[in-house]
């Protein structure tokens, strides 16, 4: 009997023992490939000999200082090389301890940034349904993951939610993905005049839209049109790169293949690679300089932010990325890992969409391609199809409520930056195997 309130209380889980490479293998002996990261964390797989040896290092020298009370070179060290690779005019960072963590801090960077400003009056936070952006409250209020927002609606802060960019369910017949990336786009604007421009803070958005709807990239235009609408009004715009972030589209920030630079960014998962919790707020100059020169610090902090042992990891993790290329091999395995999908799922009957950028890919079930119709959600499709993918010595990522936080089933990939062709391959093969598996049960 486990004393472990896991996510799941009736579930029978393998206990992992080991992992090395892009494998984790249970106390059976049984190995497991990792196509999806755990949940798109362990971007340099298991195990990774520099991750290690820089953790072996931090501990010998100190492995905490509150940050009340000091600094550490090795977190002094990750700010410098994050500004460095950051989108242009992001020049400070806030070292918390995960992807929720981080967007609290920075929706309240956002408010406080108002505030200091003379701005009281700016309370709006806008976002997107079918968003995730943590389970935190406010990072729960932000998201607009119907599923996990509703037994706790009562606790939650008001924000409004526009629809996404979601070509596969929203873009029109005979509409051109230029033309509804702009018409997606002016749903802001819409928002923002009916609750007054003045009184909105920012405007919350994933990059490419993670767990809650499957790897959905933008329109072609789309955020260059919400940039221009949010610097009209005087709006923030947060960008969640919690998990698309720190390379796992093929560039080190998501937003760089959108040419758009936001006034906070948000990351995590990737950015430690699992080897330590670890997230970040990168803010941009205008938003450190109201602060320093009004009440001169960020009303805000956690027992564990900057912590060194996370920093070390995140150092090591960023070193090992641009020391050995990885960015480039995202890309090559990326559209390998595109093309053997369509290959497998291109004529699939219950394949509607493949998408995604880089190593980042979603593939999206229907009942019917033609229809767009999904499954009903009492077949609980994306549990059968994990469950066949671990039997099959698989770990991807399926989710419900893909159109609604009821409706719809997708199945979401983002194996390590260390893949390799052959590893595409069988992942590719195992998982078609399962969901052909699913589908015959």
């Amino acid at each position: 009997m486990t004393r472990i309130l896991h996510r799941s209380i009736h579930a029978k889980l393998p206990v992992a023992v080991a992992g090395r490479g892009i494998e984790l293998f249970d106390a059976d002996g049984k190995a497991y490939i990792d196509a999806s990261g755990g949940a798109a964390v362990s971007c340099l797989g298991h195990g990774h000999p520099d991750v290690i040896a820089a953790l072996h290092e931090q501990l010998d020298r100190v492995a905490y200082a509150h940050t009340g009370f000091f600094t550490t070179e090795v977190a002094e060290k990750l700010a410098d090389r994050l500004v460095q690779d950051a989108p242009e005019g992001l020049d400070h960072v806030y070292l918390v301890s995960g992807g929720s963590e981080a967007i609290e801090a920075a929706l309240k960077m956002a408010r406080q940034y108002f505030v200091e400003k003379g701005e009281p009056k700016r309370r709006h936070i806008i976002a997107r349904r079918q968003s995730y952006h943590g389970n935190t409250l406010g990072a729960l209020a932000a998201g607009g993951n119907e599923w996990r927002r509703a037994q706790f609606a009562p606790l939650l802060i008001e924000t409004h939610h526009i629809d996404p960019c979601y070509a596969y369910r929203y873009q029109r017949h005979g509409e051109s993905e230029e033309e509804y990336g702009l018409r997606a786009a002016n749903l802001l604007e819409e928002k923002l005049l009916e609750l007054g421009p003045d009184e909105v803070i920012a405007f919350v958005a994933e990059p490419v839209v993670g767990a809650t709807a499957g790897a959905v990239p933008p329109a072609p235009g789309y955020f260059r049109r919400i940039r221009e609408i949010c610097d009209r009004y005087g709006v923030l715009l947060i960008l969640d790169e919690v998990m698309c972030g720190m390379g796992r589209t093929g560039t080190l920030y998501a937003c760089e293949q959108d040419s758009v630079a936001p006034d906070l960014v948000v990351i995590a998962k990737g950015l430690g690679g699992g080897y330590q919790p670890i997230g970040a707020v990168l803010l941009a100059a205008k938003i450190f300089e109201a602060f320093a020169g009004g009440s001169g610090f960020f009303q805000h902090g956690h027992t564990y932010m900057g912590h060194p042992m996370a920093a070390a990891a995140a150092l090591a993790v960023q070193e090992v990325i641009r020391r050995d290329d990885l960015l480039a091999n995202i890309r090559a395995m990326g559209d390998r890992l595109d093309e053997r999908l369509r290959q497998r799922f291109g004529n699939h009957h219950h394949v509607g969409d493949i998408r995604g950028r880089g190593l980042f890919r979603g593939v999206e079930l229907v009942a019917d391609r033609a229809t767009k119709e999904p499954f009903d959600p009492k077949l609980k499709l994306n549990a059968r199809i994990k469950r066949e993918a671990m039997a099959r010595g698989l770990m991807v990522y399926p989710m419900g409520g893909t159109i609604d936080g009821v409706r719809g089933d997708h199945i979401l990939l983002a194996p390590p930056f260390i893949v390799e062709e052959r590893d595409i391959d069988e992942i590719v093969s195992r998982l078609g195997e399962a969901v052909d598996a699913a589908f015959a049960a």
